[in-house]
C-alpha cells in the first residue's frame, strides 16, 4: 500500500508506532505485519546479534521496526527485520545512516518475480547508502540465508539448515545456526 502524495522523514514521525514503514521514490510504504514463523527467525537474529555486540562491544543490535534514516535519490529511510548499526546516538530520532549489516527475512508476500525485483532493488539500496552485509532469510527455501556482500553483491554465500551462517566483515566473528531459525529446533545454539 502507497499513499501519494510526496512524503519525508517527518511524515514517518507522525505515523502510530504500531506501523512499519519506509520511504521509497517519495511515498510511505507500509509493510504488513510479519507472520509467526518470519517474525520468531527476525527475533532469534537480533537476540543473537545483541549478544555479539554486548560481548564485543561492536556496535549496536536493533531489532525489527526501528527507522534508518538515509539520503538515496530513490529511498530515504530503511526498516530491516534486523540489524547492527555502527553510527551515533540518536536519541528519539531514526538512527542516522544505514546499518552496517541489515537483515531482510521474507514474509509471505515475498515471492515471485516481483518480489524479487523489489527485493534486489532494496538490497542495491542498503549497498548503496553503506552496508556492508545483507542477509536474504527464506523460510521456506532450500537456501534458507544468503549472505550478500556490498564487494560481491551479485554473488551471495549460501547457507542451508544445518550449516553456521555468518555476516563477514560486518560482524566480525559473530556466527548464528541456520537452525536457529526454526522454531522447531529447540534452544537456540549460541555460536557467537
Amino acid at each position: 500500500m502507497k499513499t501519494t502524495a510526496k512524503a519525508n522523514i517527518e511524515d514517518l514521525y507522525k505515523l502510530p508506532d504500531t506501523v512499519k514503514a519506509e520511504i521509497v521514490n517519495d511515498e510511505i510504504v507500509l509493510m504488513p505485519p510479519t507472520g509467526d514463523e518470519p517474525g520468531y527467525a527476525g527475533d532469534e537474529i537480533f537476540v543473537s546479534l545483541r549478544s555479539y555486540s554486548k560481548r564485543t562491544k561492536q556496535g549496536r543490535a536493533v531489532g525489527d521496526n526501528k527507522g534508518f534514516r538515509v539520503d538515496l535519490p530513490n529511498r530515504k529511510s530503511f526498516s530491516p527485520d534486523a540489524a547492527l548499526y555502527t553510527g551515533p546516538r540518536t536519541g528519539m530520532r531514526f538512527f542516522e545512516g544505514s546499518p552496517v549489516f541489515a537483515v531482510e527475512v521474507r514474509s509471505e508476500g515475498d515471492y515471485g518475480p516481483a518480489a524479487e525485483e523489489r527485493i534486489a532493488l532494496k538490497r542495491a539500496d542498503y549497498f548503496a547508502a553503506g552496508t556492508l552485509v545483507v542477509w536474504d532469510v527464506d523460510l521456506l527455501g532450500e537456501d534458507v540465508v544468503k549472505v550478500y556482500r556490498a564487494s560481491e553483491p551479485k554473488n551471495p554465500t549460501i547457507y542451508r539448515r544445518g550449516d553456521i551462517a555468518e555476516a563477514e566483515p560486518a560482524a566480525p566473528g559473530w556466527k548464528m545456526a541456520v537452525n536457529d531459525l526454526f522454531e522447531e529446533t529447540g534452544a537456540p545454539e549460541d555460536v557467537d
